[in-house]
C-alpha cells in the first residue's frame, strides 16, 4: 500500500516506507492458534445435554473478547504504524482510532545511530535514535526491521538534502538564467 501523496510535497518522493518488525505480530499470531486450539478442545470436551450449546456459546464469546484484545487490536496497531522516508523529511505516524503523528525535516537531524541486542541482530530488528536540532530531544524508534540500513539510509538522505539544499541556494544566487540576481547591478562597472 502506497503511502498517501496528500501528505507530500510537490517534488518529495518516498523513498522507504516501513512497519514496525514482523516480529511485532508474532505473539498475537501465536496467541490466536492458541485460542482457536483451546477453544476447540473445549468445546468437544463439553458434555452432551441441555446446555451444551450455551456452554459452547459462552467459550466462543469469551475466545473473540480474547482474539480481540490480544490479536486484532495489536495487529491493527501494528499495520497503523508507518515509518516514511522521503527526500526532504522523516515521517512517523501511528494509532488505530486516535492518530498521532511527527514530522522531522532531514536538515534538521543533526545524529542518526543504531542499537541492536543478540536477538535483534539475529532477526534483522533494532532500535534507532534520531538526534534533532531543538529543544524536543532524541526520536526513538523500537522493532525497526533492518535498522543499521535504516541509519545508512537516512544519513544518506540528510547529505543529499543538504546537496539539494546548496543547489537551490546557489541557483538563488545565480537568479534563473545563471546571472546575478536583480541583473540591473551585475553589470555594474567600478
Amino acid at each position: 500500500m502506497p503511502y498517501p501523496d496528500k501528505l507530500l510535497a510537490d517534488d518529495e518522493e518516498v523513498v522507504r516506507h516501513l512497519h514496525p518488525h514482523w516480529l511485532t505480530v508474532l505473539r498475537p499470531v501465536v496467541v490466536l492458534l492458541l485460542v482457536v486450539g483451546g477453544v476447540s478442545f473445549g468445546a468437544a470436551l463439553v458434555p452432551a445435554g441441555p446446555q451444551q450449546g450455551m456452554i459452547r456459546l459462552g467459550l466462543v464469546l469469551v475466545a473473540a473478547l480474547v482474539l480481540l484484545v490480544l490479536v486484532v487490536v495489536p495487529l491493527l496497531r501494528w499495520r497503523s504504524t508507518h515509518y516514511v522516508v522521503t527526500t526532504h523529511r522523516l515521517l512517523f505516524r501511528e494509532g488505530i482510532l486516535a492518530r498521532r503523528g511527527r514530522d522531522l525535516g532531514l536538515s534538521r537531524i543533526t545524529d542518526v545511530s543504531y542499537t541492536q541486542t543478540l536477538w535483534e541482530r539475529v532477526v534483522g530488528s533494532g532500535t534507532v535514535t534520531i538526534e534533532t536540532a531543538g529543544d524536543s530531544g532524541a526520536t526513538v524508534l523500537r522493532r525497526i526491521p533492518d535498522s543499521d540500513g535504516v541509519q545508512q539510509l537516512l544519513n544518506h538522505m540528510i547529505e543529499e538534502d543538504a546537496d539539494r539544499r546548496a543547489q537551490e541556494n546557489a541557483g538563488y544566487m545565480r537568479g534563473d538564467d545563471g546571472s546575478a540576481p536583480g541583473g540591473w547591478y551585475s553589470t555594474a562597472v567600478l
